[in-house]
């Protein structure tokens, strides 16, 4: 099954089973990018949120006029903080931020339970790997990817740039089929 990318220069479409790095500054605004990919022809799609609850979440899909009904959200920050916890059928909670196995158990599910042309975006890993450590956001990106090319689905991995080094950035790539970095000045360049 084909995906639509109409992200900068990306191809127009990508198979089931592509991982793709979003590479930015810390600055750098990637909401646009972030909800265009879960906008197009999708049937359903998970947003894993390790920076934001899901209320902010939900606040971000509405602004971008992203179709909620479509949406599940993992919200992995609002137990561990103590925020209030919305009840609802599509949003989902993990203990804490750096639960790996209960992040990967969500998305197995959100996969297994829905048809159709199904995407993940994933903010971010660079927030797992500063609640745990480099190597669990490796394996949680791998586990993910293997996930992703099982169900014949889409990922949209965020990553700051400026907070791992240049060996880790590389053991990311190596796990993508592709990326698409933005600037400071948000101009957007795309390798796959």
């Amino acid at each position: 099954m084909d995906y639509r990318l109409d992200i900068g220069e990306s191809p127009a479409t990508v198979p089931g089973g592509t991982a793709i790095l979003l590479l930015h500054p810390s600055t750098a605004e990637t909401d646009r990018i972030d909800t265009e990919f879960l906008k197009a022809d999708t049937d359903r799609f998970l947003v894993i949120s390790t920076r934001t609850s899901a209320r902010e979440v939900q606040q971000k899909l509405d602004y971008y006029d992203v179709e909620e009904s479509r949406a599940d959200i993992l919200d992995t920050l609002s137990v561990e903080r103590g925020y209030s916890r919305r009840s609802a059928d599509n949003i989902h909670y993990v203990s804490r931020p750096e639960d790996v196995d209960g992040i990967v158990d969500v998305t197995e599910s959100f996969l297994s339970e829905n048809d159709g042309k199904r995407r993940v975006s994933f903010d971010s890993i660079t927030e797992l790997a500063y609640y745990a450590d480099d190597d669990a956001a490796v394996e949680a990106l791998s586990r993910i990817v293997d996930l992703l090319e099982e169900h014949d689905a889409v990922g949209l991995f965020h990553v700051s740039t400026e907070v791992h080094d240049a060996e880790t950035i590389e053991r990311f790539r190596e796990l993508c089929s592709g990326a698409i970095e933005v600037d400071e000045d948000g101009h957007v360049d795309v390798e796959f």
